[in-house]
C-alpha cells in the first residue's frame, strides 16, 4: 500500500488579513514540508478567516480573496513549496452568474483551493450549509456541487468542508463511491464544552462509511464571539483514532499513513446527481516509503481546564486582534472581576491588566480587601478611585431614591472606567456572569458597560467551579493561586445598599442555573419546567426576568461563546416581544 505523508496545520487567523494570513500558511506549509510532508492541510476559510459575515457579499472581498489564492500557489512554488499539495479554505465566487432572486449577492462560495506545482489544481466549495445556531451560511453562500477527488502518490484523495461531514449524503456520500483512498475534511468548527467527543464520533462514523481514513483540521483561536478549539485528528477506516492534536493553540500534526492504491481505470460513481466527482491527477506514482513518523494523541482537557483554556484564548484573540494592548475592569472583591482578572492575566499578561477598585459608602472591608489581595497575587496594576463623592453630586442634582439610586452607583463606576479607558487606551472589560445576563441582573450602562465580557456566556454556577480550578492548578504548579478564597466563598452581593446579598431578587444560583439550562439551552416550556419539579411561581417569575431583559442583552458587549446556546449569536429573540409562558400552555 501507498505511505502518504500528511500534515493537519491547525493555525489562528484574522478575518481579513489576507496578507497576514498568507504569510502563516506560507510559514506552516514550509513547516510541514521539513518534515516530510507531502499533503498539507490547512482550515476552513484559513486565507479570508472565518466566519466573514457580511464581507462575503462584498465584490471587492471575494476577488481579493481569490486573487490571494492564486498568488499563494505562485508564491508557496517559489519557495521551493511547490512539490507539496497544499489544500487552503478561502472566500470564492461564481464567475458570469445572472443574478437571481434569493441567491447571495455575488453568489459567494465557501470553497477550498488544491495548490500544487505553483497553480490551483482543483477548487470546489462546501455543499451542506449549515443555517443554525451561529451559522448564517444560506445568507452568504451557494453550495457547492462536487466531490473533488485529487490522486497524489497513487493515492485518490477525497476534500470535503466542515458541515458537509455534519450532514448525511453530498460529497462525503460520494467519496466511498469514488473509491477515494484518503478523505480530507477541513473544518471552521466553533468550541462548545464536550463537543470535542461528538467531534470524534463523527468522524469514525463517517469513516466507517467512507471506508477510508479521516483527516479532520481545524482552525484555532477567537473571532469575536467564537473560539475554535483546534482539536485536529486522523481516523482509521474502522473508526480507531490514529493520533490527535492539541485544544487551544496552533500545531502542525504530521502522520504517515498506510492507503489503498488508486485504481488504474476509477469509475464514475452513480447516485446522488447534486455531487459530481472531480478528478485531478497530481502524481500517480506512489512516493518512496521512509520510516514511519506518526504524532501521538495529545490528552484531552478535563471540562473546567478546556472552558478556562476557551475563555483565555477568546480575550486574548479579541484583545490582540482588534489592536489593543491592555485591559481595565472593576474590582469589586467578588467572584466574578476576580475570575476574569485571573483569565485576562492569563490571557495577556497581568503587567496589561488593569484593576480599579472603586468603593462606595456601602462597600464592605472584605470587598475592598479581597480586591487589594486579587491584585497582590496576580500582580496587575492596580488603582483605587472613591466615588462617593460623584455619588452624592448626582443625588444632590437628580434628587434619585431607590433603584435609581442604587443603579447610579454601577453607572458611576461604568463612566469611571470609560474615562480612563479614553484616557490611557485600555479595552474595558464587563464582569457579569451568564445567570445575571439571563435575569436582567444588572445596570445598562453601569456594569454592563464594556468592550468585551469575557465570563458572559459562564453560569454563576461555573464560575465559582473555573475559580476553584484555577486556584487549584496554580497550587498544582507550585504558584500563588490569583483568588482570593474568600472571594470564592462569601455570598455574593452587588453592594448597592446596606446588607444587600443576590438571593434578595434571585433564587439559590444552584435553582436557578438549573431551570436557566432547560429554558435558555433547551427551549423547554414553562409547562415543562413545572413538569420537572421546579416551582410554579418561581417558574413564572424567572421566565418573566428572562424575557423582559432581551433589550439589556442587545447592548450587552460581545463575549467567548461555550455552550450550547449563548446569547447572542445563538439565541435571538424580539426585544418587542408579547408572548409569555404560562404553566397552563400547551
Amino acid at each position: 500500500m501507498p505511505q502518504l505523508r500528511i500534515a493537519l496545520c491547525q493555525v489562528d487567523v484574522t478575518v481579513g488579513a489576507l496578507a497576514a494570513n498568507a504569510d502563516l500558511i506560507a510559514a506552516r506549509t514550509a513547516e510541514a514540508v521539513a518534515a516530510g510532508a507531502r499533503l498539507v492541510a490547512f482550515p476552513e476559510m484559513a486565507l479570508t478567516g472565518y466566519p466573514v459575515e457580511d464581507l462575503a457579499l462584498r465584490r471587492s472581498f471575494q476577488l481579493a480573496s481569490r486573487h490571494a489564492i492564486d498568488a499563494l500557489a505562485v508564491r508557496l512554488a517559489a519557495e521551493g513549496l511547490g512539490d507539496a499539495t497544499v489544500v487552503v479554505g478561502y472566500l470564492d465566487a461564481t464567475e458570469h452568474d445572472t443574478p437571481r432572486l434569493g441567491r447571495p449577492a455575488g453568489s459567494p462560495e465557501n470553497a477550498l483551493a488544491v495548490l500544487h506545482g505553483g497553480a490551483v489544481v482543483a477548487r470546489s466549495a462546501k455543499h451542506h450549509l449549515p443555517n443554525y445556531g451561529v451559522f448564517d451560511e444560506f445568507r452568504y453562500f451557494v453550495p457547492g456541487t462536487v466531490l473533488p477527488v485529487v490522486r497524489i502518490g497513487g493515492v485518490d484523495v477525497a476534500f470535503a468542508i466542515c458541515e458537509d461531514l455534519w450532514q448525511e449524503g453530498g460529497p462525503v456520500a460520494a467519496c466511498a463511491r469514488a473509491g477515494a483512498g484518503l478523505l480530507v475534511v477541513i473544518n471552521g468548527s466553533p468550541y462548545e464544552l464536550n463537543k470535542d467527543d461528538t467531534r470524534l464520533a463523527l468522524c469514525a462514523r463517517r469513516a466507517r462509511e467512507a471506508g477510508a481514513p479521516l483527516a479532520y483540521v481545524n482552525l484555532v483561536g477567537g473571532q469575536d464571539e467564537l473560539v475554535f478549539d483546534g482539536d485536529s485528528l486522523i481516523v482509521a477506516p474502522d473508526g480507531q483514532l490514529i493520533c490527535r492534536g492539541p485544544q487551544f493553540r496552533e500545531a502542525v500534526l504530521v502522520a504517515d499513513l498506510e492507503l489503498a492504491a488508486a485504481a488504474a481505470e476509477p469509475s464514475e460513481p452513480p447516485g446522488d446527481a447534486e455531487v459530481a466527482v472531480q478528478r485531478t491527477v497530481v502524481s500517480s506514482e506512489p512516493f518512496p516509503a521512509g520510516t514511519p513518523v506518526l504524532m501521538g494523541c495529545v490528552d484531552r482537557l478535563p471540562p473546567e481546564a478546556e472552558v478556562y483554556g476557551a475563555l483565555v484564548v477568546g480575550l486574548r484573540d479579541y484583545v490582540l486582534k482588534n489592536g489593543f494592548q491592555s485591559v481595565i475592569l472593576g474590582l469589586s472583591g467578588g467572584i466574578d472581576s476576580a475570575l476574569v482578572a485571573a483569565i485576562s492575566c492569563d490571557a495577556i499578561g497581568a503587567q496589561n491588566v488593569h484593576g480599579v477598585s472603586m468603593p462606595s459608602r456601602y462597600s464592605s472591608d472584605h470587598s475592598r480587601s479581597d480586591a487589594d489581595d486579587l491584585a497582590e497575587r496576580t500582580g496587575c496594576q492596580y488603582r483605587t478611585v472613591a466615588i462617593e463623592s460623584m455619588v452624592a453630586a448626582y443625588l444632590e442634582a437628580l434628587k434619585l431614591t431607590g433603584l435609581a439610586e442604587e443603579n447610579l452607583q454601577a453607572r458611576v463606576r461604568g463612566t469611571t472606567l470609560m474615562g480612563l479607558s479614553n484616557a490611557e487606551g485600555h479595552l474595558v472589560l464587563a464582569t457579569g456572569n451568564k445567570s445575571e445576563l439571563a435575569a436582567g441582573y444588572s445596570t445598562i450602562y453601569g456594569d454592563a458597560v464594556g468592550g468585551f465580557a469575557p465570563i458572559k456566556d459562564v453560569p454563576k454556577t461555573l464560575v465559582w467551579r473555573l475559580a476553584e480550578w484555577r486556584n487549584a492548578e496554580a497550587s498544582r504548579r507550585g504558584e500563588t493561586p490569583p483568588i482570593p478564597p474568600s472571594s470564592i466563598t462569601k455570598s455574593p452581593s452587588a453592594e448597592l445598599r446596606p446588607g444587600q446579598l443576590d438571593t434578595d431578587s434571585l433564587p439559590d444560583y444552584a435553582v436557578l442555573d438549573d431551570l436557566l439550562d432547560d429554558y435558555v439551552e433547551h427551549d423547554a416550556s414553562a409547562a415543562d419546567l413545572v413538569a420537572a419539579g421546579f416551582d410554579e411561581a418561581l417558574v413564572e417569575r424567572i421566565l418573566r426576568l428572562v424575557d423582559v431583559a432581551e433589550y439589556k442583552r442587545r447592548q450587552y458587549p460581545p463575549g467567548p461563546k461555550i455552550s450550547l446556546r449563548a446569547f447572542g449569536r445563538d439565541r435571538r429573540l424580539p426585544i418587542t416581544n408579547a408572548w409569555r409562558e404560562t404553566a397552563g400552555q400547551g
